[in-house]
């Protein structure tokens, strides 16, 4: 009760100092919006659907390219712990590119897909996919042995010692890993949306930037954000929350 009050004066107070900065109108009108300017392009855009349309497209591209990352990063972190080579070889080239923004993919993908989705899905599946190996990798790494070790004994072996001991006990460093790689997902399609030009949020971005209209592109800008929130706080805190009460039953049962 008290974080949510807190967080309602915070709101509160954050909306009586932008409306008493545009009161005083230290910028002018066209490049700070006031509050009831925002409002009201959310509402024009929510009814002439063109900010419902922005929103489906761009979730479906980011759904696309996220579970692309998430299944191939999983795969790719799980080869490089279990082959030494691959980890001396391939484990250095990921940690390096994972330094390298996701903008930075864009040429590539449109010489490689041209003017086309598949482009954008693309530098958003490689803005994600190596913080998603990174952390698979890291998580089968930092199993405790003494699980392995009791899975052993109990007589598990290959593919079981995999999908009831290592896999379990890797999930909280591999739900970290999701969260960060979803983060990254989202940012790398806005990015390419608004360089590429295509139908989506970042698109509406760029457009409200080419109008003057700086209600737009802080409305697009507070979607954006309250999106990336939403699927953050729903999806990923409460399985994050669940997975780590689990671990720590099983931790305990371990000790």
């Amino acid at each position: 009760m008290k974080k949510s009050v807190n967080q309602l004066i915070f709101a509160v107070g954050m909306l009586v100092v932008w409306e008493t900065l545009a009161w005083f109108k230290i910028w002018p009108p066209y490049a700070f919006p006031t509050p009831l300017g925002v409002a009201q392009s959310l509402l024009g855009g929510f009814q002439d659907h063109t900010f419902l349309i922005g929103i489906l497209v761009s979730m479906r591209r980011v759904m696309i390219g996220y579970t692309i990352s998430v299944v191939l990063g999983i795969v790719l972190g799980m080869l490089l712990t279990w082959s030494p080579f691959l980890e001396d070889t391939v484990g250095h080239l990921v940690l390096s590119l994972q330094s390298l923004p996701s903008v930075c993919w864009l040429p590539i993908a449109l010489l490689w897909f041209g003017l086309h989705e598949s482009a954008i899905i693309f530098v958003t599946v490689m803005g994600s996919m190596l913080a998603v190996t990174q952390a698979t990798k890291a998580g089968f790494d930092n199993v405790p042995r003494i699980l392995s070790l009791a899975g052993a004994n109990l007589g598990a072996k290959g593919p079981q010692m995999f999908w009831h001991v290592l896999l379990p006990a890797s999930l909280p460093y591999l739900m970290d890993g999701l969260r960060q790689g979803w983060a990254f997902a989202w940012r790398s399609l806005v990015q390419g949306e608004m360089l590429y030009g295509a139908l989506g949020l970042g698109q509406l971005l760029v457009a409200g930037r080419d109008l003057d209209d700086i209600n737009q592109v802080v409305a697009i800008m507070i979607l954006i954000a309250l999106l990336g929130y939403v699927v953050d706080a729903v999806l990923f805190r409460r399985l994050d929350t669940s997975l780590r009460h689990r671990w720590g039953m099983v931790t305990a049962a371990s000790n």
